[in-house]
């Protein structure tokens, strides 16, 4: 069962996003910013981050250029979740490294498909495969 760090400040997203990949079958862990986040991706090692960007402490930007920064969470797939929905909050959070900036609101069954298509690749499918999210694949 793979385990998923679900990153945001907003408690009943949190809530929302982890009901629904506990119901597909998902190990969910918490927490609230960015520091707190740092903290539980060195405990708990997940197997993916979601996570906001607006976040006090420590935005999700400056979390994703950390774990990047680190030969050990390098390679850790993140997905971006957030209201920030511009094209230079787009193509910021894809130059620092995330797999996908999907933004809010969100459907919970297209987070479960885009998740699942990172955690568990087809064969013709990398799990570095780009997704445009603007209909254009």
């Amino acid at each position: 069962m793979a385990k998923i760090l679900v990153v945001d400040d907003e408690p009943h997203i949190v809530r929302l996003v982890q009901v629904n990949l506990q119901r597909a079958g998902y190990e969910v862990v918490t927490a609230y910013d960015g520091l707190q986040a740092l903290t539980k991706i060195k405990q708990e090692r997940p197997d993916l981050v979601l996570l906001d960007i607006t976040m006090p402490r420590l935005d999700g930007w400056e979390v994703l250029k950390r774990l990047r920064a680190q030969p050990e969470t390098v390679d850790l797939p993140v997905v971006m979740l957030t209201a920030r929905a511009q094209d230079k909050d787009v193509f910021t959070s894809f130059q620092l490294g995330s797999h996908l900036h999907l933004t809010k609101p969100f459907s919970p069954l297209e987070l479960l498909s885009f998740i699942k298509r990172i955690l568990e690749p087809q064969d013709d499918e990398s799990p570095d495969t780009f997704y445009d999210l603007g209909g254009n694949n």
